[in-house]
């Protein structure tokens, strides 16, 4: 697929979604057809770095603010943000009706090369092969970025392929976040042949609007679209459901 057939959808596809628990507090607006417009605050820098390189690449607008428990450590900040970026994202799709649904990138940096394959269908499902060397960079632990890219895939309800090797780890992460960019990119686009949802099912499985999340290291979380009541978040049991397949 080359840029020219990458066409935004026409209507709005935004969330504004909100995640509280005891440990962070996350707030993530999503526009999936926006400029590539981000402002991050996580309190984890090279984590700001990667989810702005992620909306820059994908076209996504994106604001995250985010307080969390970094005294203690970054994973509950880490895995929050992950949660509410893949709810924010799964409620601004909805139905995707129209979409591409699949999408593909390969994205080099210097000596680092990452493959991303994406399948929007409402199936969370993750296969990661990140071939990190060190244990951080900068301040973001190197084992906290393919759980972030589960967390999101989990929430989004996307069947994620991620791969990527090289020397260098910051180049290693930045081009995994940069192809997982460009396949959403593709996946979320319009198909202009496309009437109604890219499945001989005629639905996708697990799509919903609903951003009620899973809490999986909290014993209580709360979730909300901004402007509406809050809605208490199941704790995940650790067991994997299966969704419908599309």
């Amino acid at each position: 697929m080359t840029d020219e057939t990458i066409r935004p959808r026409a209507g709005a596809r935004r969330a504004d979604v909100r995640r509280t628990t005891r440990e962070t507090d996350v707030r993530v607006v999503l526009d999936l057809d926006g400029t590539g417009e981000a402002r991050i605050a996580t309190g984890v820098g090279f984590y700001d770095h990667l989810l702005t390189s992620l909306a820059h690449h994908a076209l996504f607008d994106l604001e995250i603010g985010a307080s969390g428990d970094l005294h203690v450590d970054e994973h509950h900040t880490v895995e929050d943000v992950a949660l509410t970026l893949g709810a924010a994202f799964r409620r601004a799709l909805g139905d995707a009706a129209g979409i591409a649904r699949f999408g593909e990138a390969r994205v080099p940096m210097d000596e680092a090369l990452a493959e991303a394959v994406v399948d929007c269908a409402g199936r969370p499902y993750t296969v990661l092969a990140l071939a990190f060397r060190g244990e951080r960079v900068g301040a973001l632990p190197t084992q906290l970025i393919p759980h972030a890219l589960e967390s999101f895939a989990r929430e989004a309800g996307v069947t994620l392929h991620l791969h990527a090797e090289g020397a260098n780890d910051h180049h290693v992460a930045e081009a995994t976040f940069k192809a997982l960019a460009r396949a959403l990119r593709r996946a979320v686009a319009d198909d202009p042949r496309r009437v109604g949802v890219a499945s001989t099912k005629g639905s996708l499985g697990g799509r919903s609007t609903d951003t009620t999340l899973a809490a999986p290291d909290d014993e209580d979380a709360a979730v909300a679209d901004v402007g509406t009541a809050d809605v208490a978040a199941p704790r995940a049991g650790g067991a994997h459901k299966e969704s419908p397949e599309p």
